[in-house]
């Protein structure tokens, strides 16, 4: 099968270094509304449309979930990394890139590792999952997207 993008050519980088033995990554891009109700003017007669709501955006937000396996030797961004940058209490620079083509992200911004969680069940490899929510504006180059489409898998 051609046309469909891999995973594996899909990364994340946090303060500057690629999620390193990552699993898997998911971007969640988020939309606050706020229903907006008009009464309809007293000689229209009331319906079964007026009931619908209208709805208008208030606010958007991305959210960035990695997984990865912990590694004694890592070189890139791992648990260990983001522990540190968690405990700093800061944001972290973020981008979304294709492999191979760092210098040229589909999304940028700066986000707060909300969560970290580290797994160590016995006899199995240890995971760690860690979770990003942007801190202000997020750059999307949606053409650069539309590139992604075109990665043969």
């Amino acid at each position: 099968m051609t046309n469909y993008v891999n995973g594996s050519d899909l990364l994340v980088s946090i303060a500057g270094k690629a999620a390193g033995h990552c699993t898997t990554h998911t971007t969640t891009f988020n939309t606050e509304t706020k229903d907006v109700a008009v009464k309809p003017a007293a000689s229209v007669q009331a319906s079964a449309a007026s009931l619908f709501k209208s709805k208008r955006v208030t606010g958007l937000s991305v959210q960035i979930k990695a997984d990865g396996l912990c590694f004694y030797n890592e070189a890139e961004s791992g648990f260990k990394a983001a522990l540190g940058q968690w405990k700093q209490g800061q944001s972290v620079a973020v981008k979304c890139f294709e492999r191979e083509n760092d210098s040229d992200p589909y999304l940028t911004g700066n986000f707060i590792i909300s969560s970290l969680e580290n797994t160590a069940a016995a006899g199995e490899d240890a995971t760690y999952s860690v979770t990003l929510d942007n801190d202000g504006a997020v750059e999307i180059d949606t053409t650069k997207i539309d590139l992604l489409a075109t990665v043969s898998g």
